[in-house]
């Protein structure tokens, strides 16, 4: 008597199963995400440089000193860790990084902030983020802009200034 109850829960459940992982299979579209990813890209003296990224809203949060607290490491966007390629090596703020693709963190405080180039560039936020798999760290300072930025931003431009934008705070630093 229980077996004919049983084994329609099990078809049942084996069918949902099937379900799921058929559908974990299928790829995602990202651009649906509520934090969707965005490209900066361009050209710096014979180098491309891209910077791949999730752009996370402030929806009446404040971003700094709050969703992202001061002094942690921050994936520097949302989703997964954001990314920095060059084809060739180059200088940042005067320090060499060797061509390569890298994860970009950050440790954003009031004033300045750490910028990160690991040499762990596929990973799920900061959540598996290891000081010791650091290729380069910079510091630079953070400047408070007139208005808010709503929406996460970064810019890379020709002359090598890659600038990150959220909340009233702007950080930049030069690629050359």
């Amino acid at each position: 008597m229980q077996f004919r109850f049983f084994a329609p829960a099990l078809g049942a459940l084996l069918f949902v199963s099937a379900a799921v992982q058929a559908q974990n299979k299928m790829p995602e579209d990202k651009s649906k995400r509520p934090s969707p990813p965005a490209t900066a890209t361009a050209v710096v003296n014979g180098t491309t440089v891209t910077i791949d990224y999730s752009r996370p809203s402030l929806k009446g949060r404040k971003a700094f000193g709050g969703l992202e607290p001061y002094g942690k490491v921050w994936r520097t966007g949302a989703n997964e860790a954001t990314t920095f390629t060059v084809d060739k090596p180059v200088k940042i703020e005067g320090k060499t990084l060797p061509a390569g693709k890298y994860g970009l963190f950050t440790i954003p405080t009031a004033t300045t902030w750490t910028v990160i180039f690991n040499k762990v560039p596929n990973q799920w936020g900061a959540f598996g983020y290891k000081v010791a798999d650091d290729a380069l760290r910079i510091t630079v300072p953070a400047k408070k802009l007139a208005a808010p930025v709503e929406v996460f931003d970064i810019a890379v431009n020709k002359a090598g200034k890659v600038a990150m934008k959220w909340d009233n705070t702007e950080v930049a630093f030069t690629v050359k």
